[in-house]
């Protein structure tokens, strides 16, 4: 892996951080396609994709830190400002409901924009995966002996590390430690690729007929899909029913996009495709 893509004198190009930034432009590019498809101003998404970025890494920060509520305690200002240690799922929450607020404010219906936001976030999303991929640090899955296993022994979390709380991993090991060059599943380039097909279905569904909304709920049963699926394969904690956090997360995203499917074809109409 390459945490550290070059570096220019005292400046690191970090992969992590690269992707990132790659994600939110791309995101940003889709959802002005999208805005001015809808005649909407294109404009915003410049103002979106700041709020996403702000919103979206403060989420995935506070998230972690009460995940990770003792250390905290412990480090407060390293854990805080640590580079790493982001939780998508709180940048998502918070992020989105920033943006919701936003759109409001400019008397713009966020059901409608929210259509725009989940073909992008699909991609956006998986693209972001990526850089976890290049950091090698942690998000990959178990031990594999499958021809495309990962070596992750030069990320900034090796499998000695990431699987050290893992005894059913562990134990399989001489010495109860995983050597860092285990090959190991690439869950990150498998979200990827997951993103890149969840945006093309989404691109060919978005000109249906839909009631305002519906394309973003259908986004949630996918994206909550694709999170629920990986995770057994990723080294997180279990935490209730054998699932973990982010399993039970996605459970969650999933039933509400059930539910707005099911309420907004009851309570609007379709519209004509455009």
């Amino acid at each position: 892996m390459i945490p550290v893509l070059f570096e220019i004198g005292p400046i690191k190009i970090y992969s992590y951080g690269l992707m990132l930034g790659i994600a939110f432009l791309v995101g940003s590019y889709i959802l002005s396609l999208e805005l001015k498809r809808k005649k909407l101003d294109p404009n915003m998404a410049s103002t979106i994709t700041i709020l996403a970025v702000v919103f979206g890494i403060s989420g995935a920060k506070l998230l972690y830190l009460i995940e990770h509520w003792t250390a905290f305690l412990q480090d407060p200002v390293g854990m805080t400002f640590s580079a790493g240690g982001l939780t998508w799922y709180g940048g998502f929450i918070l992020a989105l409901t920033a943006v919701s607020l936003y759109v409001q404010s400019k008397k713009v219906s966020f059901l409608k924009l929210w259509d725009g936001l989940g073909v992008a976030l699909v991609l956006a999303y998986g693209i972001g995966r990526l850089g976890c991929h290049l950091a090698g640090d942690g998000d990959y899955g178990f031990p594999t002996d499958l021809p495309w296993g990962t070596n992750y022994e030069n990320g900034t979390y090796p499998p000695s590390k990431a699987f050290a709380g893992f005894p059913e991993i562990t134990s399989q090991y001489p010495g109860g430690v995983v050597p860092d060059n285990t090959p190991c599943h690439p869950t990150p380039v498998y979200e990827f690729l997951l993103g890149v097909a969840g945006f093309f279905i989404l691109w060919k569904l978005r000109t249906r007929n839909y009631p305002d909304g519906k394309l973003f709920m259908i986004y949630l049963l996918m994206a909550s899909t694709f999170r629920f699926s990986i995770e057994f394969l990723r080294i997180n904690p279990r935490i209730l029913f054998g699932l973990s956090e982010a399993q039970l997360f996605a459970a969650g995203l999933f039933v509400l996009g059930l539910v707005g499917i099911v309420y907004l074809d009851r309570t609007q109409p379709t519209k004509s495709a455009t």
